[in-house]
């Protein structure tokens, strides 16, 4: 009886199988405040998808290369000290691999890249409302459904006190989060400015448009740009408040990046007039610091050059955990230590708790050793590499769509900067939001580069 149903339910999905993404972004809609649901949805897409693309999935060298990292993650686990852990570590890998490789069949054009981007944008608006009021009108809150299906947990003042965290466990992790929603929606602000600026233009042309052009250009309502502005603004200030250096860095190098890409000087001379000041604020000598220190303020200068945090102990400091972190990865070079190894003999010798040494690169080197860790990043640089070819050449891409691809190129080098100081893929949330944006970027680019070698060879 049970398998007869569950036939069913595989019938009945692959039936539907035009509507996966559309459950998709339902679940991405649902991903930040219900992770079990959100990932219970993008599971059964994920399963479908394979299901019916098994053959296109299992001809992309790239998706080889994530199946050859599996292997040798499994084998690193294998000698671990502690294989237990080392297994459950895998948890936080080898499915956003499954993720990642059904997602990228499934996404292809630059509307779903559209489609996600205002979904993850909208999703994040209940966050920053929670972070705001707990931060500033203290909110608290238990909420427990079912045990894990609603699980909200807000911390009056923040975690650690004084830092948004909304419904995230830390600060520093829903500044990740923030930093990429503010790269995606920055994109789609952009785009729906510069349509809103043709819209402007035409409206005064001394001639009559042609029809295709006032239906192009009537359908860009106002109404979506207000919210995007108003989205963008809030998740600023949220960003700020989460006083992450990471966070801040990677909103004013976004800032920086579309600045240049849009050909705005002054914007980019502006910026970095900025950044200048708030640098020489925090670690100018004493007598240049004290004329910058008058006009920036001590939130931004203090708490770059640790002056607000100025008693932690050395085995705090990321320089002391990246120079255990890099000692282990010598001692096991090939098969490391075993994931989820690094709190453990970190606590043993330095007599403090800490979850992972806030650098990607040195924690899997540590814990999975040399061999896995290069694959992982060789196959990140090949997407990377890819798709800045794909951007640069490709004759498919119109000016609207070399946008939004951009905008996905630039969360990903955001998400890559912050895994150099920290470490993301403990949040389930991030973890899967972060694979979904590699997926879109390699379905595009896949799509689009077959289309270019049929079109090579027709025959």
């Amino acid at each position: 009886m049970l398998g007869a149903s569950l036939n069913k339910v595989f019938d009945y999905f692959k039936s539907r199988w035009r509507s996966s993404w559309n459950y998709s972004l339902w679940a991405l809609l649902i991903f930040p405040l219900s992770p079990l649901v959100g990932a219970v949805t993008i599971g059964f897409v994920s399963l479908i998808t394979w299901l019916k693309q098994s053959r296109k999935i299992s001809r992309r060298p790239l998706n080889w290369g994530f199946a050859l990292l599996s292997v040798l993650l499994i084998v690193s686990a294998g000698f671990a000290d502690d294989k237990t852990a080392a297994f459950l570590g895998l948890f936080n890998l080898l499915p956003f691999f499954l993720l990642f490789v059904a997602h990228s069949a499934l996404i292809q054009t630059f509307t779903q890249l559209r489609q996600m981007a205002w979904v993850l944008v909208i999703g994040s608006m209940p966050l920053v409302i929670i972070g705001l009021g707990q931060l500033f009108l203290g909110w608290s809150l238990n909420l427990e459904i079912l045990w894990v299906v609603l699980n909200w947990i807000i911390v009056p003042g923040g975690n650690p006190p004084g830092r948004i965290a909304s419904l995230f466990l830390h600060a520093n992790t829903f500044a990740a989060y923030l930093a990429i929603i503010f790269i995606l929606g920055l994109g789609l602000w952009l785009e729906n400015y510069q349509q809103l600026r043709v819209k402007s233009k035409q409206s005064f042309l001394p001639h009559l448009p042609s029809r295709d052009v006032i239906n192009r250009v009537s359908s860009h309502s106002p109404l979506p740009f207000l919210f995007l502005s108003v989205a963008m603004i809030t998740n600023f200030i949220a960003l700020i408040f989460t006083n992450s250096r990471n966070g801040w860095a990677i909103a004013i190098f976004a800032c920086l990046a579309y600045a240049l890409y849009q050909g705005w000087r002054i914007l980019v001379g502006g910026v970095a007039a900025i950044v200048s000041s708030v640098l020489l604020a925090a670690f100018a000598p004493s007598p240049v610091a004290q004329i910058f220190r008058q006009y920036v303020p001590a939130f931004f200068w203090a708490r770059l050059n640790d002056d607000m945090y100025p008693d932690r102990p050395v085995a705090l400091m990321r320089k002391a955990q990246w120079q255990f972190a890099w000692s282990l990865a010598q001692e096991h070079p090939l098969t490391g230590w075993g994931l989820r190894s690094f709190s453990g003999l970190y606590q043993a010798q330095m007599q403090i708790p800490l979850g992972h040494p806030h650098n990607l690169f040195l924690m899997l080197s540590a814990e999975t050793g040399f061999p896995s860790t290069l694959l992982f990043f060789g196959l990140l640089a090949w997407i990377l590499i890819t798709g800045v070819q794909f951007l640069r050449k490709s004759k498919y891409i119109n000016k609207e769509d070399r946008l939004i691809f951009f905008s996905y190129l630039l969360a990903f080098v955001g998400w890559v900067l912050f895994n150099t100081v920290d470490v993301t893929i403990f949040d389930f949330r991030l973890n899967a939001f972060s694979w979904l944006i590699l997926a879109a970027i390699c379905g595009v680019v896949h799509r689009y580069n077959l289309h270019d070698r049929l079109a090579s060879h027709p025959n």
